[in-house]
């Protein structure tokens, strides 16, 4: 006598359903979207990061149309031995000039500092001058050189790692859950009365209902 085949369970019949599958899917799709977007846009901006077409040397005084929040550089090629170049800015208000950490930037032949990045309290034109005991050049750029990028590479990264990881996990727990589930509907008697989970037959131990 051959054993009668197990009964055919409809998919959409089974929990969790299947829309999960499509949800990981849309969640990797869109953290790689992000991240490529986040690589692609911080690239840019760090090969572009210095103005090196309009250098100015010491002694040289240039103006510039500033914004509050604007977080402009001035960059320096040949800094000399210490104390290095001195920068002053003039104009508006009160201007300064903050330390701007640690960063560089590189042409196919030049090596550029941050030297100092330009904090203004108002909009306005300023006026800066700069000054060594080498011969220095100068220019104005933004505040992120290829250490920032760096550090913007390594999130443009990690969000396609995490969204292909996350699809990964819920697409895993979906599958696991959807086959418990139809053992379970399958322990049940499922489709023991044309198909119907809720025609099935009762246990023994089952009462009147």
């Amino acid at each position: 006598m051959q054993p009668f085949p197990s009964p055919r369970i409809p998919a959409n019949e089974l929990r969790p359903g299947r829309h999960w599958y499509a949800t990981a899917a849309a969640i990797a799709v869109l953290l790689i979207v992000v991240g490529a977007a986040i690589g692609a846009y911080r690239f840019s901006k760090a090969i572009d990061s210095v103005d090196t077409g309009n250098q100015f040397a010491n002694g040289d005084t240039v103006t510039l149309r500033l914004e509050p929040g604007s977080e402009k550089t001035i960059w320096v090629k040949y800094p000399g031995r210490s104390p290095g170049p001195e920068c002053d800015i003039t104009g508006p208000g009160a201007p300064g000039l903050t330390d701007p950490g640690a960063d560089v930037f590189l042409t196919r032949d030049e090596t550029w500092m941050p030297l100092h990045t330009i904090d203004v309290p108002r909009a306005g034109d300023y006026r800066v001058t700069c000054s060594s005991q080498a011969l220095s050049r100068y220019a104005i750029g933004d505040s992120g050189g290829l250490v920032a990028f760096a550090g913007w590479l390594m999130l443009a990264i990690l969000l396609p790692m995490l969204g292909i990881s996350i699809c990964v996990v819920i697409v895993l727990v979906t599958a696991f859950r959807r086959r418990g589930h139809r053992k379970r509907l399958l322990a049940e008697g499922y489709g023991s009365h044309g198909g119907d989970p809720a025609h099935a037959s009762p246990s023994p131990s089952a009462g009147p209902r």
